[in-house]
């Protein structure tokens, strides 16, 4: 009884990482250039973020000092 639950559980193990290596043949990845130029876009848009949330921080900051006094 035992070695059937443990045979059972070994199967699916490797089906489970058959399927997994399957997946991943299907996986289209990206060039080289393409992820350079997507990587420059996130940290570019990032740092724009950041500097519109600190302005605006600011903003509020010097706003609300100036209503308060």
């Amino acid at each position: 009884m035992e070695d059937s639950k443990t045979s059972n559980a070994a199967e699916k193990s490797v089906s489970f990482w058959n399927g997994v290596k399957t997946e991943f043949s299907k996986i289209i990845w990206p060039t080289k250039e393409k992820l350079t130029k997507q990587s420059v876009a996130v940290v570019v848009i990032t740092v724009i973020t950041a500097a519109l949330i600190a302005v605006l921080d600011r903003g509020l900051q010097y706003g609300i000092n100036f209503v308060i006094k």
